[in-house]
């Protein structure tokens, strides 16, 4: 190992570990034993420009195991992004930059925000996905304007949560010749050797999935990690999983190779021991010397000229092709769906009763035929959520133009992989599966909202109106579940025009993902919906007094029930406001004028309607309120005898709501 790059692996190590002893928190293991595997990525292989964390043809690397924060921020500091050596004092402190695991949008050259294991490397299968599926759909014989590789570091127990598994299976089988996964393979998890939990045979694992599988027998190794990469760049069909062994705590005399090293600092006197055996003064911390600058000064002016090179590439393309290139940008840029709200033509309604799984059909294949980069598909069940884009092709390793995608039964794997297609750029994704299933997904939902990755959830089969499948299938909780997540909309449309509000508003949505859920069942077409559901409830039925004397409130398949109660309540005299609340979320935010505009403080008698759990409606129904909901699991039987049963009919509607009067 050449000299310099010796001890500018060795500033990463001691960096990450000095701020990691400084916070007293942390996990020094990974920054010890992975820290060359990184170097010689970096330094010697990876596109990249620190000046440019935006350059779009950039290498990405995601650091799956975000618990080694330490080592990332060490490598950026280093690398010049903009980390400095106080930067990393602060580590793991209230509103530093360098957080706990990293964070998308917060320090400069994070990819992805990571930390739940596993999500990383799924992401990065979507990263990959999105690299190729731009490339087919822009490259030209003679500009490859996109190409680039998607790296990622993982470790044993990215491996063995099962969204990993997932995800590459599903990058296998379609081929993913330019994703890079390096195992940092240290036989120790925090419990102690892997031996007592993850013993398989990794090698035949992967080549069971068509992976290309190669090995370093030595973390250290610069040379052998060099021509680990170089072969794994050389195989363009197959995804490479590259098994770096390790030593986790390397350097660090009396803890190195134990799980002692995971997940704590090592110490004032360890540390000071650690530095000794690199060849450091004990005494200093957070120092990177004046060589190690001007070595990375020079790496990074060959990157920045290797940049200009694709710029030159690119204006290239641009004088060749400028109708490419400008659809590029606005696909880059995310142009397209903005308009919805004022396009006419996308909220025509006929009035006829559907499910509402078939409105989102209809309105999902509107938006398609007005946004071309969206992409997207459900997890094996597109025949029931009706989320198969009309004319377009199927995504495959023969068709990368496709944009309907089968994801297979992998419902994590899939919203996970979503969001690292989103977070890659080009595209809008959204994914589907039944609406009970989404507790399979939801750590990915979380990323989502705590990334603000304004991606589209369609859910359907959305209630005890699944009927015959039973309570297995039945989703009662997942509203209030979906609905408490913060910075994730959750729209339950009636029909066809508060569907198109849904996916309007998604659209439209920057910064918070949105959730679809929709019927099995056939819902009745109500008078009175349309854009009003943008604010996420609103009045749909005015009563017949100035003043109602109840407000009846409710969502989805429940809407037509509180309209036709309003009227047998109208023939006795009581006059009762029907308000649809398509988005508790959305509603929630509106103004206070226009809150008490629909559910004014003077008319506390009011009756909510959801075929699921009541948690959440109190805040609108009040301690003087009722609701017809859900607060078990259903049975299984046919959907009308379901609601019937539950009480989900428009003469206990009335009933319950005159018993409120009474």
């Amino acid at each position: 190992m050449a000299s310099i790059d010796n001890k500018t692996i060795n500033t990463i190590r001691l960096l990450g570990c000095d701020a990691i002893e400084k916070a007293k928190s942390g996990h020094p293991g990974i920054v010890l034993g992975s820290a060359p595997i990184l170097y010689e990525l970096w330094a010697k292989h990876m596109t990249h420009d620190p000046e440019n964390c935006d350059f779009i043809n950039r290498d990405r690397f995601i650091l799956s195991s975000g618990h080694g924060s330490a080592l990332l921020y060490s490598m950026l500091c280093v690398f010049g992004y903009g980390l400095t050596t106080d930067d990393m004092q602060g580590f793991r402190q209230l509103g530093s930059l360098t957080p706990g695991h990293p964070e998308l949008g917060h320090t400069r050259g994070v990819e992805i925000s990571t930390g739940p294991l596993g999500h990383g490397v799924a992401n990065s299968v979507g990263m990959a996905l999105a690299e190729r599926s731009l490339a087919a759909k822009f490259n030209k014989p003679d500009n490859e304007l996109i190409d680039h590789y998607t790296y990622c570091l993982c470790g044993d127990g990215c491996l063995m949560e099962g969204v990993s598994y997932e995800a590459m299976s599903y990058a296998g089988g379609q081929g993913l010749g330019k994703l890079i996964v390096f195992y940092d393979s240290n036989n120790i998890t925090i419990e102690g050797s892997t031996d007592l939990s993850f013993n398989e045979d990794i090698k035949g694992r992967f080549e069971a999935i068509n992976w290309q599988y190669l090995k370093v027998d030595d973390g250290n190794d610069l040379e052998a990690l060099d021509k680990a990469i170089e072969a794994a760049k050389a195989e363009k069909n197959k995804p490479t999983l590259i098994e770096v062994k390790t030593v986790i705590g390397y350097g660090s005399p009396n803890k190195s190779g134990t799980s002692s090293v995971h997940g704590a600092p090592l110490g004032e006197d360890e540390l000071k021991a650690t530095k000794a055996f690199f060849g450091f003064d004990p005494e200093k911390s957070f120092v990177i010397d004046d060589d190690v600058k001007e070595h990375i000064s020079g790496i990074i002016s060959r990157l920045k000229a290797e940049e200009e090179k694709w710029n030159v590439k690119y204006a290239d393309y641009k004088a060749k092709y400028p109708e490419e290139a400008k659809e590029l940008g606005k696909w880059l840029n995310r142009e397209y769906g903005k308009d919805l709200e004022n396009d006419d033509s996308f909220w025509e309604n006929d009035g006829a009763a559907r499910s509402t799984r078939q409105c989102s059909e209809v309105i999902l294949n509107r938006v398609a035929s007005r946004v071309p980069n969206l992409i997207g598909g459900s997890a094996d069940l597109s025949p029931s959520n009706l989320t198969v884009m009309k004319g377009r092709e199927y995504l495959s390793k023969e068709t990368p133009t496709g944009t309907n995608v089968h994801f297979g039964i992998r419902e994590h794997a899939m919203a996970a992989m979503a969001n690292g297609m989103y977070v890659h750029g080009g595209f809008r994704p959204y994914f589907a599966t039944f609406f009970v299933f989404c507790d399979y997904l939801r750590p990915a939902l979380r990323m989502q909202g705590i990334m603000g990755l304004p991606l589209i959830a369609i859910l359907s089969h959305d209630s005890i109106g699944v009927g015959e499948d039973g309570p297995t299938h039945q989703p009662v909780e997942q509203l209030a579940s979906l609905r408490c997540m913060p910075n994730y909309t959750v729209f339950r449309p009636c029909d066809l025009s508060e569907t198109a509000a849904a996916y309007c508003y998604a659209l439209k949505s920057e910064k918070t993902p949105t959730a679809i859920v929709s019927s099995r069942q056939t819902v009745e077409c109500v008078e009175g919906t349309g854009k009003g559901a943008l604010k996420g409830g609103y009045i749909i039925k005015e009563s017949f007094k100035k003043d109602p004397d109840i407000i009846l409130i409710a969502s989805g398949s429940e809407v037509p029930l509180i309209y036709k109660a309003a009227d047998i309540l109208k023939e006795e005299g009581i006059a009762a406001r029907c308000v649809s609340m398509p988005s508790m979320d959305v509603f929630d935010v509106q103004s206070d004028e226009y809150k008490n505009s629909v559910l004014p403080e003077s008319c506390k008698c009011r009756l909510a309607v959801e075929a699921a759990s009541s948690f959440g409606w109190h805040k609108y129904i009040g301690l003087e309120g009722d609701i017809i909901s859900v607060d078990g699991y259903g049975v299984s039987g046919k959907f009308p005898m379901l609601f019937e049963k539950y009480g989900f009919t428009y003469e206990n509607v009335a009933e319950r709501a005159k018993a409120l009067l009474k």
